[in-house]
């Protein structure tokens, strides 16, 4: 029953991928672009903390931490891009 579970559960997120996709192809604006990538990172994350409970296996939490960090520094990355117009600044270093 668990099994199932965890299965129809993987359909359910890679329809909200598909969804995501959609919204970071044809997005009205870039922060709604923005939005489905990250939401596009959380969903993955979460397919592979689905697959790590079917396999019954703790080897995919070292990915699912990588990928969460790696999530949250492009968000922070792209919103500094959309704020500023830059990612890193070049200042004067005296």
């Amino acid at each position: 029953m668990l099994n199932a579970m965890l299965l129809v559960s993987l359909g359910v997120l890679s329809l909200a991928i598909l969804g995501c996709l959609y919204r970071l192809l044809l997005g009205p604006s870039v922060p709604d672009r923005i939005a489905a990538l990250d939401t596009i990172g959380v969903i993955l994350l979460s397919m592979i903390a689905v697959i790590s409970m079917l396999l019954k296996t703790k080897t995919y939490f070292d990915i699912i931490l990588l990928i969460g960090i790696l999530t949250f520094i492009g968000t922070t990355a792209f919103a500094r891009y959309i704020e500023r117009g830059v990612v890193i600044e070049h200042g004067d270093d005296k």
